[in-house]
């Protein structure tokens, strides 16, 4: 399926993000497997889009400045979840002895820290983001999240690459 116009492709986006989260929320709270601090700043990223696409979809009437805007922002949301995504494999194929350390917890961090601190250290990673509690088809969770993310970035390209239509 093709889609021909800016409303079409930023709804396709939402309808993307709201299946990763369904799986993401699906997978924690049905299947009883814990988020991480690196999930949850990609749970973060994937909201993220997830509300500008929307926002897109609304406004999609949006002269090609705007439309541009929205793409470059979508694209933003979409990039910084997949790096983070990697970031998370990156840590998980590290041998057992170069692992970080277990941190302090994700809100623990949030009450007595900065947030620029917060993210510099979830993004350090620590144990318990390299662990592999999940994995289909010999790829762990965060694979298929950038796999996830490397789809959902069709949306925001195509939304800067179309013509200007509604």
């Amino acid at each position: 399926m093709i889609l021909h116009s800016f409303r079409s492709v930023a709804l396709a986006g939402l309808a993307f993000c709201v299946l990763m989260m369904a799986v993401a929320l699906g997978l924690e709270h049905i299947g009883g497997y814990e988020p991480c601090p690196l999930c949850i700043f990609q749970r973060v990223a994937v909201i993220a889009a997830g509300i500008l696409f929307a926002i897109a979809a609304i406004h999609s009437q949006a002269g090609r400045v705007g439309k541009v805007i929205y793409g470059l922002l979508s694209l933003a949301a979409v990039g910084t979840g997949a790096f983070i995504a990697g970031r998370h494999v990156w840590l998980q194929g590290l041998p057992a002895d170069e692992v970080p350390s277990c941190g302090p917890g994700l809100d623990y961090m949030m009450d007595i820290l900065p947030m620029q601190d917060v993210v510099a250290m979830v993004l350090t990673g620590s144990g318990e983001c390299a662990n592999i509690d999940f994995s289909l088809l010999g790829l762990s969770l965060p694979a298929w999240t950038l796999i996830g993310f490397a789809i959902l970035a069709i949306a925001p390209l195509r939304m800067l690459l179309m013509k200007s239509r509604g």
